[in-house]
């Protein structure tokens, strides 16, 4: 198990990093097409560096799957409701490959405010 401290850290750079180590690319034994990685543990994800640009204006979208039923919440509001560790839960879900590993990665996957 690793553990990232987010404190005074980009939320970008800290995904990035956990999904590196979700994925295993840091292990000589990492295979693409199996699941290597540790489980990853980040701490302290409330005291991440987040501009005030980026919570006002990335905005992240939900499908109902009826016409007309796309909605938009702007990270400031996700991160009131839901709170930090949803938003970085989302950052590193989105650089995680798209097939059927991505789940069971997701799993190893701890976060706490």
């Amino acid at each position: 198990m690793i553990t990232i401290d987010a404190t005074n850290q980009k939320l970008g750079r800290v995904a990035s990093k956990a999904a590196k180590i979700l994925m295993g690319k840091e292990k000589p034994t990492y295979e693409r097409n199996k699941v290597t990685g540790d489980a990853v543990t980040i701490i302290n994800a409330s005291k991440a560096d987040i501009s005030l640009k980026k919570l006002n204006e990335k905005k992240y979208d939900s499908y109902s799957g009826y016409p007309g039923g796309l909605k938009y919440m702007p990270m400031k509001d996700l991160v009131k409701h839901r709170g930090y560790s949803e938003a970085f839960r989302l950052a590193i879900y989105g650089m995680l490959p798209n097939n059927r590993l991505r789940s069971r990665m997701m799993k190893t996957l701890t976060i706490s405010e």
